[in-house]
């Protein structure tokens, strides 16, 4: 049994506190409750129970149950690896995880290949994930070995301290940089979806955004993420008037270029290491189909 400590910085659900700070999924740390494994200042909490500003959380985590993916022999760029993590470079179209029909030829059976071991806090279908990219989004995540280096990357994750750092080339021209504040959730008219929702409504999405380089028809723009919401950029590049080029859910109906996904890619990956304490940041190129679209729109008129 494992146990994570956190304390509430503002008001706020149980089960999304908790998630955020551990990397767990709220089904998870629902289930934990359940079993009397979340307290609240020392009191076994509901999932929903609202938390104060200096609330201690405490999350007790069994024992991980044995990893039940299957290996598979898919390449897969390691940026870096020690016996604590790893750092990979995601192609476009290789999901994380399984899931929606999702079974083989993900990320996870890919590193149960190449790595020694993966952490177990999100048990057999998820192993080692601490966050993750959209399926067509390409770039650098972090993975952990063990639940120690999982908990500290997913709580600096949580706390900020983490940054996450994307390029997307977005419709449009977008005159200046900025930062978005919405509430976010899934959208009420396509389950399917996230939006951006009326106030009060759903969990804060925190973006910042700066301009890269200007086109007659398009920009390239760095993204910042604050908070780690599903499709956060994507909605957020689209609630701008700027949808994400390629992207077939938020952007325009008609496409100029026949993508295989959104341009979306994650460029930078800084966190401290969970062992040494060491600041360590990565970089990733653009992949090829994005720098081939950047050359096409650099020389429209």
């Amino acid at each position: 049994m494992r146990r994570s400590e956190l304390v509430a910085a503002a008001p706020c659900r149980a089960d999304l506190f908790a998630a955020e700070g551990t990397g767990l999924t709220r089904s998870a740390v629902k289930k934990l409750s359940e079993a009397g494994n979340l307290l609240v200042n020392g009191v076994p909490a509901k999932a929903g129970a609202l938390l104060r500003a200096g609330d201690r959380v405490e999350v007790l985590i069994p024992d991980p149950e044995p990893i039940e993916a299957r290996a598979e022999d898919i390449p897969v760029e390691i940026v870096y690896e020690d016996g604590d993590l790893a750092v990979v470079n995601k192609p476009r179209g290789m999901a994380v995880h399984a899931g929606n029909g999702n079974r083989e030829g993900t990320l996870v059976n890919a590193l149960l290949f190449r790595l020694s071991s993966l952490s177990g806090i999100n048990g057999a279908i998820r192993p080692g994930i601490v966050h993750r990219l959209d399926k067509d989004t390409t770039g650098l995540l972090v993975v952990a070995k063990n639940d120690a280096a999982h908990l500290s990357l997913a709580k600096q994750i949580a706390e900020k301290s983490a940054r996450r750092e994307y390029l997307a080339l977005v419709e449009g021209v977008v005159g200046e940089g900025g930062s978005l504040r919405t509430c976010f959730g899934r959208d009420p008219k396509d389950r399917l979806k996230m939006a951006v929702l009326p106030e009060g409504k759903g969990r804060i999405a925190e973006t910042a955004y700066s301009v890269e380089e200007t086109f007659a028809r398009n920009t390239l723009l760095r993204f910042s993420l604050r908070t780690g919401r599903t499709h956060q950029i994507r909605v957020h590049a689209r609630y701008l008037g700027h949808p994400v080029v390629g992207d077939k859910l938020y952007g325009y109906k008609k496409q100029r270029f026949e993508l295989a996904g959104q341009l979306l890619h994650a460029c930078r990956l800084e966190f401290t290491h969970p062992r040494t304490g060491e600041r360590m940041a990565f970089t990733a190129p653009l992949p090829e189909d994005f720098v081939r679209i950047l050359d096409i729109v650099r020389r429209d008129v």
